[in-house]
Parts: C-alpha cells; sequence; structure tokens
C-alpha cells in the first residue's frame, strides 16, 4: 500500500474544534516552529549558584566603561546588581535612626530580640542593619548585633529580630518561604540595651510579591472604573514592580509609584554603597521629581524620561497622565528655562499611564485606554506627544516589548502589535489562553523577546494559580503560536549576554537556550516536550481502516547523549464526539506509543479507526529533537 504523508500547517490552534483543524496542529509544552516544523525548544542552566530574595519582576543588563558586565534585578524585597555570578544588595536606604534611638532586649534560653525604635515605620519583612551596638547581656556579641536583620513588626514602636551568628549572610534566608538559618541561642538575662550609640538603617519598606486586590492600582480588572473611585475590595497593597534603565555606565531606577534612585557605577562601591534617592543627590534642583510609575532614559536625545510622576509645583504628590524630562545630558536639572530644554507634557487620554516602551525611532505611551507615540523634536518644544490608538488595552505593566521599531503587547483579551500603527495580532489561541487566566493577576504578565527564533513570549498565570505558571508564545515571521507550562516572572533578551535570561520563581536566574535540559536541579532533569495534532481523517472518513506503519521523520541533532530518544503516539477515533482524545466506556480511541531513536527507520502499528491524531513527545535527559515530513501506511477495512 502508498505510504500517506503527514505535512501539518505551521502553529497550534486552539480557537476550532480538532476536526474542524484538521491538518493543524492542537496542543504543545515547551516546542516552537521553526521553518514550519515543530521542535523542542532549547532547555536552560542557572547564571549563578547565588541566589536572590523575593520574585524578580525586573531584569536590566549593561556594561560599565571598564567592560563588566552588570544585571540589574529587582525583586519584591531588593533591588540587587549581579556582577561575576554575585548579588550586590543596592536597596536603598528609606531612613537612618540618630544614635541611641534604637534599644535591644533579650530573654533567657531565646535567640528572639526585641528592638525598640519609636515610629520605625516599618513592616514585617522588611529589612534593618545595626551599627554601634555592643554586647546584649554578655552573651549577644556586638558582631551579632551589628549586622542586617529581617524583622517582625510587634506594633509602630517595637519589632522582633531573630539573632544569629556573626557575619551569616542573610541571603540565606528565603524571604517567600520558611526561614533557613539556625538562630544563635540566647542565654542572657534581659540585661543592657547594646549601648548607647545603637543606629538603625532601615531600608525601603518591602513590596508584594502577589497581587492583592485593592482600592487603587491593582484593584480588579485594568480600566475597571475611573480614576479614584472605589473599588468594592478594601486593601491599597500594589505588586512591587521595578522600572530602570541605564544613564551612561549608571543606573537609573524607582518602584512603581514610589521613588526614584540612581546608582553611580564609578562612585559606588558594590558590597558597600547604595543607590541614592534621585532628588538627594549632589547639585539636583528642588524641582527634581520622587515619585513615578517608570523611569526610562531617551537614548538618541539622552534625557531623563519620568511618567506618572509628581509636577514642579506640588513634589511628592503623583500626577499619573504627567510625564517629566531634565535637560538633555542632565539627570539633576529638571526646572525649565529658557536656557535648558527640561520640560513635561501630559497625556490627554486615559486615567493612568500603565508603562512606556522605547523604540529606536519613539517611545510608545500606554495608558489604561489608549496609546500614545512620544518623540524628540528638538527645541523648542523638546518632545511631542501624538495618540495613535485608542480604546487598546494592555493587561500589566510589563505586558509590552520592544523589537526594533514594533511593539507587540498583551492586552485584555487580545494581542497587539505597533509596526507603524496598531493592530490586532491574529491568534489561533486566544480562546485557550484568555479563557484560563487568573483575571484577579493579571499584573504579574510580563512580555519576553526571544530574537534568535523571531519569538514574542507572554507569562501569564493559569486560573488557578497567582504566579505566572503558563507561556504563549508567537512566531512574528512565522505568524505561529504555541504554549505551555513554564515559571518565569522576568526576562532579558540576548545582547548583552548571549543568551536570554530569566527569573524562576525559585530565586535564580536562568540562561535560556542553553543545553537541552532543565537546569534548575542538580543534576539537571530531563524537559517534557510534546506536540500533538489535529484528528487527521483515514481515508474518506467513513470507513474504518488500520493504521499499519509509520515512517518517522525526526532530527536529533543538538541531542547531547548518544541515544537520543522520543515517542510516536497514534490515536485513533470513531467519531468526533466525547472528550477530546480521551477513552470513554465504547472503546472509542485506541492508542500505540512507539518509541523512536536515533536510528529508528520504520515503526509497525495496527491501529483500526476511522481518524487518528499523532503526538511526538520526549521525556529523556540530553535529548533535541525536531520533527520533518512522517508518513504512515493505511490498509482499508471495509467495515463501517
Amino acid at each position: 500500500m502508498p505510504l500517506t504523508k503527514l505535512q501539518f500547517r505551521p502553529g497550534i490552534n486552539r480557537d476550532v474544534t480538532s476536526y474542524a483543524n484538521e491538518g493543524g496542529w492542537f496542543d504543545s509544552d515547551k516546542i516552537r516552529f521553526r521553518l514550519g516544523f515543530p521542535e523542542k525548544i532549547g532547555g536552560w542552566v542557572r547564571s549563578s549558584v547565588y541566589s536572590f530574595l523575593g520574585v524578580c519582576r525586573t531584569i536590566h543588563t549593561w556594561i560599565d566603561l571598564n567592560g563588566t558586565k552588570l544585571t540589574g534585578v529587582g525583586t519584591r524585597v531588593k533591588y540587587y546588581i549581579e556582577q561575576g555570578g554575585f548579588y550586590w544588595d543596592i536597596t536603598p536606604i528609606r531612613a537612618t535612626t540618630p544614635a541611641g534611638e534604637v534599644t535591644f532586649a533579650a530573654v533567657d534560653g531565646s535567640a528572639t530580640i526585641t528592638v525598640t525604635d519609636v515610629s520605625h515605620n516599618a513592616a514585617t519583612g522588611d529589612f534593618v542593619t545595626f551599627s554601634g551596638a555592643v554586647s546584649l547581656g554578655g552573651v549577644i556579641t556586638a558582631d551579632v548585633l551589628n549586622q542586617e536583620y529581617q524583622l517582625t513588626v510587634i506594633d509602630g514602636n517595637s519589632y522582633t529580630i531573630v539573632a544569629r551568628a556573626a557575619a551569616t549572610s542573610i541571603a540565606s534566608i528565603t524571604i517567600d518561604g520558611a526561614l533557613v538559618f539556625t538562630p544563635l541561642a540566647a542565654n542572657a538575662s534581659d540585661t543592657g540595651n547594646g549601648g548607647a550609640s545603637v543606629v538603625g538603617a532601615y531600608q525601603l519598606n518591602v513590596g508584594l510579591g502577589t497581587v492583592v486586590a485593592g482600592t487603587g492600582w491593582g484593584a480588579g480588572l485594568w480600566g475597571d472604573g475611573g480614576w479614584g473611585e472605589l473599588s468594592p475590595f478594601t486593601t491599597t497593597n500594589i505588586l512591587r514592580i521595578w522600572g530602570e534603565d541605564n544613564y551612561g555606565e549608571d543606573l537609573l531606577f524607582n518602584i512603581r509609584d514610589g521613588g526614584i534612585f540612581y546608582w553611580d557605577t564609578s562612585a559606588d562601591t558594590l558590597g558597600t554603597d547604595r543607590a541614592t534617592a534621585l532628588a538627594d543627590i549632589p547639585g539636583a534642583d528642588a524641582t527634581t521629581p520622587t515619585i513615578a510609575k517608570q523611569v526610562l532614559v531617551s537614548d538618541t536625545d539622552r534625557h531623563v524620561l519620568v511618567f506618572g510622576c509628581d509636577p514642579l509645583d506640588a513634589i511628592g504628590t503623583q500626577d499619573p497622565l504627567l510625564i517629566r524630562f531634565s535637560s538633555q545630558e542632565s539627570i539633576t536639572d529638571w526646572t525649565p528655562t529658557p536656557t535648558n530644554t527640561a520640560g513635561d507634557l501630559r497625556v490627554g487620554a486615559g486615567s493612568e499611564i500603565i508603562c512606556a516602551v522605547e523604540t529606536r525611532q519613539q517611545t510608545l505611551v500606554f495608558t489604561d485606554t489608549s496609546v500614545h507615540s512620544l518623540q524628540y523634536l528638538g527645541p523648542p518644544f523638546t518632545f511631542g506627544l501624538d495618540q495613535i490608538s485608542e480604546n487598546t488595552t494592555i493587561i500589566s505593566p510589563m505586558a509590552a516589548v520592544a523589537i526594533d521599531d514594533n511593539v507587540f503587547w498583551m492586552g485584555e483579551g487580545d494581542f497587539y502589535v505597533y509596526t507603524g500603527q496598531v493592530q490586532k495580532l491574529p491568534c489561533t489561541v486566544r480562546s485557550y489562553v484568555f479563557n484560563d487566566i487568573n483575571n484577579s493577576a493579571l499584573e504579574v504578565c510580563n512580555a519576553a523577546a526571544n530574537t534568535s527564533f523571531s519569538e514574542v513570549w507572554w507569562f501569564y498565570p493559569s486560573a488557578s494559580s497567582e504566579e505566572c505558571d503558563r507561556y504563549v508564545m508567537y512566531n512574528y515571521i512565522e505568524q505561529s503560536w504555541a504554549y505551555g507550562q513554564l515559571a518565569r516572572t522576568a526576562w532579558q533578551d540576548k545582547g548583552i549576554n548571549i543568551n536570554p535570561i530569566a527569573a524562576g520563581t525559585d530565586g535564580y536566574l536562568y540562561l535560556h537556550e542553553s543545553g537541552v535540559n532543565d537546569g534548575s536541579t542538580n543534576p539537571p532533569s530531563p524537559i517534557t516536550s510534546y506536540v500533538l495534532s489535529s484528528q487527521l481523517s483515514l481515508g474518506q472518513g467513513e470507513e474504518f481502516v488500520f493504521l499499519s506503519k509509520i515512517i518517522p521523520d525526526l532530527t536529533f541533532d543538538a541531542s547531547t547523549v548518544d541515544d537520543p530518544s522520543a515517542d510516536f503516539i497514534l490515536e485513533v477515533r470513531n467519531f468526533p464526539g466525547g472528550a477530546y482524545l480521551q477513552s470513554d466506556t465504547s472503546n472509542v480511541v485506541q492508542t500505540s506509543t512507539t518509541p523512536v531513536e536515533q536510528f529508528t527507520d520504520q515503526a509497525f502499528v495496527r491501529l483500526r479507526g476511522r481518524s487518528f491524531a499523532l503526538k511526538v513527545e520526549s521525556s529523556t535527559a540530553g535529548t533535541q529533537w525536531r520533527l520533518g515530513t512522517p508518513r504512515v501506511e493505511v490498509r482499508p477495512d471495509g467495515a463501517r
């Protein structure tokens, strides 16, 4: 009997039924389409043996004037600079107490120390570093006290810490889980208070790692109600999101709806110096913004742009639609004069700025209902702002990514691209994604560019998750879609690094497209990947036929083992009704799994039905595969 060649359209289609999508692919995990054919995605390895504290929401890489690669890592509790595999904490200090205002008290046999500091303004989980302390009770030494601690608030004037051995790294604590260090037993009585010269340096209050409903930003759906209208929820906490950009070799970063900070690469020492509030750096004028939704540096004209910031005449009071820009080549000159280029613009549509994305020619500014183009014009106006789309949504501040002069983003129920005009992306997995997404945690969604494979990824939380646990992938050259399961909270495309770098939910950064295994474990684990076709009719789809042989067409190039393998799974049906590809009591679904190895030339099967689906799956370490055009032998059965 002649062999039937199996050729499928590229991309996953879940917006129609399996039978309606005959000749296409229906389901996937950890595969991509390249040149029209499915293949397993690349693996990932940890970028460092060290981890960071909290959930990472932003990654920013740059190179200083000495050629040193630096990576900014913003988490819910810290802001780090990663260099050479080490994480250096540059989280700004929000307050430092005068000497003597902090006192300690301990109880016999307990490692818990009670700290008194009137009106400390700290929250449980915050970090404080003590200095100037002497021993407490003669047992807890100065070296134990004079280090960084995470605190638990008792009330507005006191909190507790848990003593640990001197010089024990605070990085051994897992903030979003259990404490993993062993406390130092305190066998002293409550005598002494640590001395009269104790100073407490409090870091910025920690933020939320997951979305909590509230009356402000993040309460309910995007655009739900007008600006200033209360939601039915009662809290005002928001997800901790950072914005950052490098000003030359230095770093500007901010907390969304919070302070703006500056870290000087040449003046500040890693491990010693922390970032400084922008308004506090030498030479900063009195109108320097102190609060913003996002900060960017316009690369072509060297202006610092702050979005959703405080106006000139009301420093400290946020205007969610205001854009301000510094004078050219300055981070300290913010007051407009006839001799500088500082100024401001106000967005005329929407209720607040969600995010801004810089391209080669312009900066796109997203509000909750519109998209605007911000372009450098030169004197006397400096910048111009044009609305390019209305009634357009974006699902989170991290859901847009620029690739050259194009910007891709995820909206509420649709995907969009800007290529000179705003367009909806035709999406064949739209219903699948938006029918199983946690609408209460949309703010964690984040976009990622993987330009080596012409892809845009969006990571999002499934309906049962508060954190990103799934992805949807778009190949913008081939215009094909795929999806799968992978937990990533931030992503930076290759450039300075030769691989994309992404943040996992386990406190590690990962280099993607590196190897073929899951490097989050030691030793690395296999990556399970598969692609499943829609149903293909056998014959005319009316008579029963036999599937008797399959000729696989599978390459294992780039595999790292001598015996890579994958499974070819054929599943047949008699009728299209019932749950997709699941057996029922009538046994209308039959399955044959055939292991395919590197030198498998053909495999014999015996299946009977009116239609069938092909699934290619691998779950062995060291295996990389790419599907070609397999063929099957079909024999008529005759009976109906």
